[in-house]
């Protein structure tokens, strides 16, 4: 195909049919899309009056008691700020399992998915009211070759990843409801 057959427009070959494809995103429709958004009454969830700011530094996370449950909250405090003002209380209860998923023909594992699960519940602490809670789940993996040294900083950093997973997940999903706290 020459570059005689391609339109100036759309500098690549026709499609089937001989239709031009859609033109893309103009300058126009760029500029226009912000006020489209604030004429339905879009809101970013952090922008000023937005509905995370209910969330911002007032969210008591319940006490770490092992690792997992420590790199767990510092990923909530550092996407929630630490509480000042406390008006809420998070409870959570983290399940993990290690699965072998990479093995040699010699029956000698190399790949694990560590798997976790956080069921978590938000609550009004002046009323002991549950606000919103639910389960999030993901998974990472990790590699044990090597020596042994080696497959358990690989472990500690697979669930160091896991919890800021999980911990992103909850802050998603209680920013979602946020619209809807007291």
């Amino acid at each position: 195909m020459s570059s005689s057959d391609r339109s100036p427009r759309f500098p690549f070959p026709p499609h089937v049919g001989g239709k031009e494809p859609v033109a893309p995103l103009t300058r126009r429709a760029l500029l226009i899309a912000p006020v489209l958004l604030a004429a339905c009454g879009f809101t970013p969830a952090y922008g000023p009056g937005g509905s995370a700011g209910k969330l911002t530094e007032t969210v008591w996370v319940q006490d770490p008691t092992d690792k997992l449950a420590f790199d767990l909250v510092e990923r909530l405090e550092e996407r929630l700020g630490r509480p000042g003002a406390i008006r809420f209380d998070l409870a959570y209860t983290i399940t993990t399992e290690s699965v072998g998923v990479g093995i040699t023909p010699d029956n000698k594992i190399t790949r694990y998915d560590l798997k976790g699960v956080v069921d978590y519940t938000l609550t009004e602490r002046a009323t002991g009211v549950r606000v919103t809670g639910g389960r999030v789940q993901s998974f990472t993996a990790y590699s044990a070759t090597g020596s042994t040294v080696a497959g358990l900083a690989a472990e500690e950093d697979a669930a160091l990843r896991l919890m800021r997973i999980l911990a992103d997940q909850i802050v998603a999903r209680l920013i979602a409801a946020s619209a809807s706290l007291p």
